[in-house]
């Protein structure tokens, strides 16, 4: 019965039953959509609301005092915008769409009665929460610890596997709404080293891009290149692992774009 992507994200961590997919679809049906870089919630601000990314890209992400901005998490298709964020009194980051999208509001209310009635769900709810933290951790360990060429590699993969997690994994293909600008913010390099990386991997036949479309060529050799190990993302209940996706054939060598298209 598992239907979008949000009861696809926690059904693997924690079995949910027919009752409790019938609850996530009817906190997930007021849809409604989002603009490019649309403004979600402002580092100040008073939260209220848990945001629910339907369709489209999202970021975390800090502004320094300099005014530039370091992005500290990519958000994906049924992940919630930090789940208790209404707890704080303001918010000590930003969370902004990157791509077009559609999202849902769910009120704090809301929020605190699924997972008083919904014991199951709200297991699936600890793990999403514990496996953010794991993702941060690796973020950090990538930026203090990977030379480039492997950081870039690594968040490949983890998008790779975290999109294939939700069902947007077709054919090795998958949607790559990022600019050069934008993973250099996430991996701490500047976008210059950025499109050396990315032209190193193309050579080697790892990976294509093409109208912000990823596509694997080489998964095996893209671990390796990572050393990428998906243990942090902690899948309990996997259908497949990550060397089981197909490995595709090789196709164009265009560059990721400089700037959205």
């Amino acid at each position: 019965m598992t239907s979008n992507a949000l009861t696809r994200k926690l059904d693997r961590w924690e079995h949910l039953s027919d009752d409790d997919q019938v609850t996530l679809a009817a906190i997930s049906g007021r849809i409604e959509p989002v603009a490019r870089h649309k403004q979600l919630i402002e580092e100040g601000d008073d939260p209220r609301i848990v945001f629910l990314l339907i369709e489209g890209w999202a970021i975390r992400y800090k502004i320094l005092p300099d005014g530039k901005r370091q992005i500290v998490a990519i958000l994906l298709p049924g992940d919630l915008c930090d789940i208790h964020v209404f707890i704080l009194d303001r918010m000590d980051h930003g969370i902004a769409m990157l791509t077009a999208g559609k999202i849902v509001r769910i009120p704090k209310d809301t929020m605190l009665a699924v997972v008083d009635q919904n014991p199951a769900i709200a297991r699936a709810l600890w793990w999403t929460t514990l496996v953010d933290e794991a993702v941060l951790r690796e973020w950090l360990v990538n930026v203090g610890g990977r030379n480039a060429y492997a950081r870039v590699a690594h968040l490949l993969c983890e998008l790779y596997v975290r999109m294939g997690n939700v069902g947007l994994v077709t054919d090795g293909r998958m949607s790559l709404p990022l600019t050069q600008a934008d993973l250099g913010q996430a991996l701490g390099l500047t976008p210059v080293h950025v499109n050396r990386m990315l032209s190193q991997l193309r050579g080697k036949g790892l990976v294509t891009f093409r109208a912000f479309q990823l596509r694997i060529l080489d998964l095996d050799g893209l671990i390796a290149a990572a050393g990428f190990d998906p243990g942090y993302l902690h899948g309990k209940r996997p259908e497949r692992t990550i060397g089981s996706w197909s490995r595709p054939r090789r196709n164009s060598t265009a560059k990721l774009p400089e700037s959205p298209a």
